[in-house]
């Protein structure tokens, strides 16, 4: 019962919107050219339009946190094999490094891992395309910007007259 007091307790830290600042990884698992690559990934997934990318709002911070705080060391390491695999297969399909190909060779380099034979390819893919979204959806600027999100359980308004006709109805 006290486990669930404090976990509904610490909620509200939880919902507010991430930063760069608050999910600083010490020390990091991935090393920064695998960090680069994974910024890259993140920033074909949701690239900037109107409204940043995930890059520019650092999303593949937030994925290096929750990877390293909250998955187990297998999955750690298949991260790491999958970036390792994206970069291997840049190279093979274009001759180039990830980093270096244009927006249409980056998302069928990402489709292909998708629709991968090889689980391990595939979950990669799939893990790396949810923390992203959900990285980005969960991001200070969007929740603050672009979802107007309000704390729950959202306005009070105390004082509002009713219509006679409202008091009628009930009765």
């Amino acid at each position: 019962m006290a486990v669930a007091l404090g976990g509904l307790m610490s909620l509200p830290a939880w919902a507010d919107g991430w930063n760069k600042a608050s999910v600083a990884s010490l020390p990091p698992f991935l090393t920064p050219a695998q960090d680069a690559l994974l910024a890259d990934i993140v920033e074909t997934i949701i690239p900037a339009t109107d409204t940043p990318g995930a890059k520019a709002l650092g999303v593949h911070s937030f994925i290096q946190k929750m990877v390293a705080d909250c998955y187990e060391k297998s999955v750690q390491d298949n991260v790491t094999k999958g970036l390792a695999t994206v970069e291997s297969l840049a190279k093979q399909t274009a001759g180039k490094p990830f980093g270096s190909l244009d927006e249409t060779q980056r998302i069928a380099l990402l489709k292909q891992l998708e629709q991968a034979i090889d689980a391990d390819q595939k979950s990669f893919y799939r893990l790396v395309k949810s923390l992203t979204i959900q990285g980005y959806m969960t991001s200070e600027y969007v929740m603050t910007n672009i979802t107007k999100y309000e704390m729950v359980p959202g306005r009070y308004h105390g004082c509002v007259p009713v219509a006679a006709k409202a008091l009628t109805d009930k009765k």
